[in-house]
């Protein structure tokens, strides 16, 4: 594994902002007295959403919310890819080259991320409107190649349809998320190759049939323990 350090520019201060201060305190609440320092991922990750990335000073205020050593947050973050320790663009474009995505295309989709943006992986362009990273499986591989871009996932991307999704983003539109090809979710592309039958309904039971043999069946217990012994 890779070692993470924070960024060594950092902002001389920190605050959460009203309504996230408030998150905040709900998302502490929901923990009992003396395990509030569970709370320290969904807090980091309130801080990024306010910051764009987790800053240091952001690291020791959460450390003294949840009474925790500042070292201890600072594992947390460090450890999770999914914070980033370094200023991102406003839209931070991850494109996923594991295997699967490979396979299907993603060193494609990264050189047209390249190109269209005038940057590498790891950089941000100088508007600080886009950066660009690769990283490792989301989870999407039925869907591969994909990328995410804050909370979105681009599935069955390629690189026209990269290309138009940052156009869409530097127009300040938001592109559709999901599949880019005409795929409904992760069904299959072409037509359905199994379950291509009518469903049958359920075969439902006799309830008067049912009963009138329960009756009976009650009837001769009854008769038989009312019958004289031998």
């Amino acid at each position: 594994m890779s070692v993470r350090q924070l960024a060594k520019e950092q902002p001389d201060s920190f605050s959460f902002k009203p309504e996230y201060a408030e998150r905040a305190k709900r998302i502490i609440a929901k923990y009992p007295a003396g395990r509030q320092a569970s709370a320290v991922m969904p807090l980091l990750d309130l801080a990024q959403r306010q910051e764009g990335w987790v800053t240091k000073p952001a690291i020791d205020v959460i450390a003294q919310m949840l009474n925790m050593a500042s070292i201890r947050v600072l594992e947390v973050a460090t450890f999770y890819t999914m914070f980033e320790l370094h200023p991102v663009g406003k839209h931070h474009i991850q494109v996923c080259t594991n295997l699967p995505c490979q396979l299907r295309g993603s060193d494609a989709v990264v050189h047209a991320c390249k190109e269209k943006l005038g940057i590498g992986l790891g950089e941000r362009t100088a508007d600080g409107q886009f950066s660009l990273m690769e990283v490792e499986c989301a989870g999407a591989c039925v869907n591969a190649p994909m990328a995410q871009i804050g909370d979105d996932y681009f599935e069955d991307v390629d690189a026209t349809s990269m290309r138009k999704i940052i156009d869409a983003l530097k127009r300040g539109e938001k592109p559709k998320a999901g599949p880019q090809n005409g795929r409904v979710h992760s069904a299959p592309l072409g037509n359905f190759t199994s379950l291509t039958d009518e469903p049958k309904p359920a075969p439902m039971q006799d309830m008067a049939a049912a009963k009138a043999a329960f009756e009976k069946a009650k009837a001769d217990a009854a008769a038989k323990a009312a019958a004289p012994k031998t």
